[in-house]
């Protein structure tokens, strides 16, 4: 009898401390469909001796005759094939740009917002065609659910220039952000004009993904920043990734500053606008974002089928090419489909594209907000991908050579 209650007490430590390391691993925490599905942080090996020389040729000629700085990679069937950092990180300071520089990604945030929000319809914490008064029942308009936030068809107007009014007529602390929570109120107490009915018609702004950053915070009971890195930065091995706030930190973190209006003596400095976050917030490195498409494409954050909806036009197309999904520009002729999406926030800009189809990622973000990115068909062109300019194309979808 000893013996076996010797052999059961010793199996029995066993399981228990099996089961107490496997509620101890990430697994446990990370997002249903990152339980099947690996990340390989293999894909960013990259060695500069080994930098497309026609990619290069573009980027030197972008850099010198159109101020191109910035950083950026060109991904070609899960391979880096073009890396660089260009220019400055803070030119007053005269920092140089380097591959591990952060930039605040602007609107390239809404497509991790739009993320997040699906990854919760598919936990079941939400639907898309909930009433955001479901989550806030002092919010002033009525008809807008989750699903026209998503594609800009809500109808809002632009909170940046309300808030910023309010601001500046109440002589109001512009050093220290406000929260989305803090926007939320102020919206239900000024109750200010929509632009347009919901659903009426596509309406780009910032308003749309604020109002997601906060029901993400509602629904999840964390603020914003704690749930993406636990949901979405970490299962996709984005280590150089962070949300950072005006509301949380007197100074954001980074090296990387701003400049605005295509001149390096307007650097920016931020303000209480910089506290909201869900339109933008998000700050990152050229290999997260490629890391975060990989995990988009493997399946690491949402199901296959969950993702595939976000990239279904949710608007006329524009010049008979171009729509919006899900948190997702989309552009799409003859068989062609990018992904993408930009940005442009206090002197950053940036546009991040993502043609499944060829299996090509391509990350360019700056710090100098000229018209450098405008230019971008001979870079298009070498790596094998559309256009992706609303006029590259004619009506017949043929590419427009002199423009």
């Amino acid at each position: 009898m000893h013996l076996v209650h010797k052999s059961f007490l010793v199996s029995a430590i066993s399981i228990f401390l099996f089961q107490s390391c496997s509620h101890g691993t990430n697994n446990a925490t990370l997002p249903p469909a990152a339980q099947t599905a690996k990340m390989d942080t293999a894909i960013l090996a990259y060695n500069p001796k080994n930098a497309d020389k026609r990619i290069d040729a573009v980027m030197q000629e972008l850099y010198k005759t159109r101020g191109f700085n910035g950083n950026v990679l060109v991904a070609k069937k899960g391979k880096i094939i073009y890396e660089k950092a260009i220019g400055w990180a803070d030119y007053l300071r005269r920092d140089s740009l380097k591959l591990s520089s952060q930039f605040e990604l602007a609107s390239v945030s809404k497509t991790m917002t739009s993320t997040a929000i699906l990854m919760l319809m598919e936990r079941g914490k939400l639907k898309l065609d909930q009433n955001v008064k479901d989550f806030f029942p002092n919010f002033p308009y009525d008809g807008i659910t989750i699903k026209l936030l998503l594609s800009h068809r809500s109808g809002m107007m632009n909170y940046v220039y309300f808030v910023d009014d309010v601001f500046r007529k109440e002589h109001r602390d512009q050093r220290k952000g406000i929260t989305n929570q803090q926007v939320m109120d102020m919206i239900a107490q000024y109750k200010p004009a929509r632009f347009n009915k919901p659903d009426i018609a596509f309406h780009y702004n910032n308003s749309n993904f604020m109002v997601l950053g906060a029901i993400i915070e509602k629904v999840s009971g964390m603020p914003y920043s704690q749930f993406m890195k636990e949901n979405i930065f970490i299962p996709a091995m984005m280590k150089h990734t962070a949300v950072y706030s005006k509301a949380v930190y007197n100074k954001i973190p980074v090296d990387v500053v701003g400049h605005d209006r295509g001149q390096w003596r307007y650097s920016v400095a931020q303000n209480f606008l910089d506290g909201p976050v869900g339109d933008k917030g998000i700050y990152s490195t050229v290999a997260d974002l490629y890391l975060f498409d990989y995990a988009l494409r493997k399946g690491v954050l949402l199901k296959k089928a969950t993702m595939d909806s976000a990239y279904v036009p949710r608007n006329p197309l524009l010049h008979g090419h171009f729509s919006y999904g899900y948190g997702w520009r989309l552009f799409e002729a003859q068989g062609q489909q990018v992904i993408y999406h930009t940005g442009w926030w206090h002197g950053f800009r940036h546009i991040y594209l993502r043609d499944l189809k060829n299996d090509i990622t391509v990350v360019l973000l700056s710090n100098l907000a000229n018209g450098s990115l405008l230019k971008l068909h001979d870079l298009f062109k070498t790596v094998g991908m559309p256009i992706v300019r609303k006029s590259a194309y004619n009506g017949a979808g043929d590419t427009n050579e002199d423009q």
